[in-house]
């Protein structure tokens, strides 16, 4: 809207109003007048860019959006981040840092101001940037991430070397090319934006990505890791001063080394990683050394260890010689032991036959004082002492015979009066009743009592029992008894069907009655028999 041509018709209208008699003037609620001015504001400044002071900043409050104000030394005015702006943001809000916000005007109705919602945030210059690099390095500082006690040495020949970089640029290429010519290696390169939103994040992952690798499969874990990017300014390198890839840096258990710009350039990362290369170039350089200058130090060492090694054998040989010229000979050293065992074999003859006289003396000593009397007399008193001996047992003998048969006396006698004698009562009565059961049992399963229950018993013409029709032949004998009587037959043929009743049927032999049980007790049971 042209702000002309508002003021213009402003102006008219309060023309009008000074004319016009004031019932005819138009009204406009609170609402209607504030959202008018929202209007207005946001058409005329929907996109600004807007130099000052942060002030007031305290962090995001508990929704994730930021207030503060924007002010220079004449005025000031609020602003607002939200909060999936604030995120996004290369450079955070801090207080009493100079930026530029991009952003539109609009206005708040509800506490009539106006403010401006701010959608993106540089430091105002490079002394801006170098002041909040200061800061953020003495802080980063105080936490300990740039002490040398937590730096670790560089492996010397490093098998397997990680490079974080951009897979497009220079940088891989000239790491590359001076890994080939000094020391041929095997590299892996994880791929990252080294420049822009979200190359600080990249680069952070990428480190803490090559610790995570454990080495157990296909993909080796790196013995050390190159941190590269080429030259640029402030602002290029920016993503390399952030608190996010310092600290994965800081924390990585692989030695790194930081090759991020020229020589002169110089960023946080560079204080935090185990070693900082002046370029990517010098990275590659540090990181292993010339293959021919090896290979020429190893040959060295080899034959100046060849040439120590045949001046010591040499040395010890000449001490060999000089020991053996000083040792004396074989016939030397036993000679004497020889002289000395010659000398005792003359002695010892001599030695032998003086033992053997003075043990014969000895012997003689001792038989001249044995006689036949003295030996009768130590038998006789030898004699007595056993019989003595004897005596004393036998008598012991017999008092403890007698002391243990007067007690099995009194412990038999204490048993047949006590326990023994109801035990034999009790078994007595067992037997008693068990020779009961039997007998009830035998004329229970008697024959003549299973022929008085409808049995019957077959048997053959020479008194044979049958238990089975196949035992039987055409034309064979049998005899069939039955409990009033027997009948004999004879086997006329075989059939499968019980024979036809006839019409008139034989009338039935009264059946006997059934023999009672007898209700036997079980013995040593409080329950009856079941017979």
């Amino acid at each position: 809207m042209d702000l002309n041509g508002e003021r213009a018709g402003v102006k008219t209208a309060r023309m009008s109003q000074q004319v016009a008699p004031a019932t005819n003037v138009a009204e406009f609620t609170v609402s209607e007048l504030s959202f008018a001015l929202k209007r207005t504001v946001e058409e005329n400044f929907e996109h600004v860019r807007v130099r000052g002071e942060i002030s007031g900043f305290r962090g995001t409050v508990g929704s994730g959006h930021a207030y503060f104000t924007l002010k220079d030394d004449k005025a000031c005015i609020d602003a607002v981040v939200w909060k999936t702006t604030f995120t996004r943001l290369r450079f955070k809000p801090q207080e009493g840092l100079e930026v530029i916000a991009v952003g539109k005007l609009t206005t708040f109705p509800g506490r009539s101001k106006y403010q401006i919602v701010i959608e993106s945030l540089e430091p105002a210059g490079e002394g801006a940037l170098m002041a909040l690099l200061e800061e953020r390095r003495r802080k980063l500082q105080a936490e300990g991430l740039f002490d040398e006690s937590r730096k670790r040495p560089i492996p010397y020949l490093p098998s397997v070397i990680g490079v974080v970089t951009s897979p497009t640029g220079a940088v891989i290429r000239d790491i590359l090319h001076r890994l080939r010519d000094r020391f041929p290696s095997r590299v892996l390169v994880w791929p990252v934006r080294v420049q822009g939103e979200g190359a600080a994040d990249e680069v952070a992952n990428a480190v803490r990505g090559f610790n995570a690798i454990d080495g157990s499969g296909a993909l080796p874990r790196p013995d050390l890791l190159i941190v590269a990017r080429g030259g640029g300014s402030i602002e290029d390198l920016w993503a390399f001063n952030e608190e996010v890839a310092i600290r994965a840096v800081a924390e990585s258990r692989i030695p790194t080394i930081a090759a991020v710009g020229h020589e002169t350039d110089w960023t946080l990362i560079d204080f935090a990683a185990d070693l900082r290369a002046p370029t990517p170039t010098g990275a590659a350089e540090k990181a292993v050394p010339v293959r021919s200058e090896l290979l020429a130090v190893t040959g060295d060492l080899a034959s100046r260890h060849e040439a120590v090694f045949w001046r010591c054998m040499e040395a010890r040989r000449r001490e060999l010689l000089a020991l053996s010229r000083a040792m004396p000979s074989l016939s030397g050293l036993l000679a004497m032991p020889r002289q000395r065992l010659d000398h005792v074999g003359s002695r010892l003859g001599r030695a032998l036959g003086s033992e053997v006289a003075l043990k014969r003396r000895s012997a003689d000593a001792v038989t001249a004082r044995l006689s036949p009397m003295l030996l009768t007399r130590s038998a006789a008193q030898g004699r007595e002492r056993v019989e003595a001996v004897h005596r004393r047992l036998v008598a012991a003998h017999a008092a403890r015979l007698r002391q243990e048969r007067r007690d099995l006396d009194r412990t038999g006698a204490r048993l047949q009066i006590g326990c023994v004698g109801r035990i034999v009562r009790r078994q007595r009565e067992r037997f008693e009743q068990a020779s009961r059961l039997l007998q009830s049992y035998g004329q229970l399963f008697s024959e003549e009592a299973m022929l008085a229950r409808g049995f019957a018993l077959v048997t053959d013409a020479d008194g044979g029992r049958i238990g089975s029709a196949a035992d039987l032949r055409l034309g064979d004998s049998i005899a069939i008894r039955f409990a009033d009587g027997a009948v004999a037959a004879s086997i006329t043929g075989e059939s499968s069907e019980p024979p036809a009743l006839s019409a008139s049927p034989k009338p039935r032999a009264q059946k006997l009655p059934k023999p009672t049980k007898a209700r036997v007790p079980v013995p040593g049971s409080r329950q009856g028999s079941l017979f």
